[in-house]
C-alpha cells in the first residue's frame, strides 16, 4: 500500500531507541525525511546512521532534551514545519505514590503531558495553513487499563489524552489528524525496566516475571517494535485522514473490554 507520504517530513521525539526509533524507520521506509532526538549523541548518531543506509532517506539528528524550552527550540530549528509529529518521551519510573512528592509529579507532567502540547501547538498552524498534519502521540495502554506502580505515568498521559480529545476536533477540517498509539507490552527498554521492578517487590527474577507476563497476554509473546512503528506509520499517511481524536490500542488482546 502506497501511504502517499514520500517527500514529507517528520519530527519523531526520544526516537534513538525503542519504540520511537520503530516509528523513525517506519516512516523514512516510505520516503518521508525524518529528525530523530534524543538525550544520549553516541546512541542517536548510530540510529541515523542506521536509518540511513537502511532506507537511503534523510535524516536529521538533534540531541536535546525536548522536556526543556532549549530542547525544543533546538528541535524545532532543524525542522520548522514538519507534516508529521511523531511526540514520545520515556516514561515516569514506577513505584508507590505515597513517595511520590511535587517535584516527581511535575517532572512527569513536564515530560508527557505538557511537552507533547507545546511541540503540537508549535507546529499546527503550519499544519493547518498547508491542509495537511498528522500528529501521534505514544502514550500507554495504561491509559485505558491502569497500572498500579505506573501512578506517574497512568496521571500525566491521561491528561494528554483529554486535551487530545478536544483539539483533533478542533483541525479536522483542514486535513490535519491528531491521534494517540497506546502500546502495550513490546520488547524495549521499558519493559524491562518495569519486569525488574516488579520482580524486586514479588522476590522474583526478572526471567520469571518475563515469562509469566508473556502467558498472561492472549498472544502469548510481547509486540515487535517494528509493529507499532508500521501503525504509527498508517496513522501519519494519506490513508488515514478520516481517523482522527483515536486512541489505537496495541496490546496483544491484554485489555479485556468490548470498548
Amino acid at each position: 500500500m502506497d501511504l502517499g507520504i514520500a517527500g514529507r517530513k517528520a519530527i519523531i521525539c526520544a526516537s534513538s531507541k525503542g519504540l520511537g526509533k520503530a516509528c523513525a524507520m517506519e516512516l523514512a521506509n516510505e520516503g518521508v525525511e525524518v529528525v530523530i532526538n534524543g538525550r544520549t549523541p553516541d546512541s542517536l548518531k548510530a540510529t541515523a546512521e542506521e536509518i540511513r543506509k537502511s532506507t537511503g532517506t534523510t535524516v536529521t539528528a538533534v540531541a536535546c532534551d525536548v522536556t526543556t524550552a532549549e530542547g525544543r527550540t533546538q528541535l524545532l530549528a532543524a525542522c520548522p514545519n514538519p507534516d508529521i509529529l511523531v511526540n514520545n518521551a520515556g516514561g515516569p519510573p514506577p513505584g508507590n505514590f505515597r513517595d511520590w512528592e511535587g517535584d516527581e509529579w511535575h517532572k512527569a507532567l513536564e515530560a508527557n503531558m505538557v511537552t507533547p502540547i507545546l511541540l503540537a501547538k508549535a507546529v499546527i498552524d503550519g499544519m493547518i495553513d498547508r491542509k495537511f498534519g498528522r500528529v501521534v502521540n505514544i502514550t500507554s495502554g495504561a491509559v485505558k487499563a491502569p497500572i498500579s506502580i505506573l501512578g506517574l505515568s497512568n496521571g500525566a498521559r491521561s491528561g494528554l489524552t483529554g486535551f487530545v480529545a478536544g483539539l483533533a476536533r478542533e483541525v479536522a477540517a483542514n486535513n490535519v489528524t491528531v491521534n494517540n498509539l497506546l502500546p502495550g507490552p513490546f520488547e524495549t527498554d521499558r519493559l524491562t525496566a518495569t519486569l525488574e521492578s516488579a520482580a524486586k517487590k514479588n522476590g522474583t527474577t526478572l526471567g520469571e516475571e518475563w515469562a509469566k507476563r508473556q502467558s498472561s497476554n492472549p498472544s502469548k509473546r510481547f509486540g515487535k517494535p517494528d509493529e507499532f512503528g508500521a501503525a504509527c506509520a498508517f496513522l501519519c499517511s494519506t490513508r488515514a485522514g478520516f481517523i482522527t481524536g483515536q486512541n489505537w490500542l496495541l496490546d496483544g488482546g491484554s485489555y479485556p473490554g468490548t470498548f
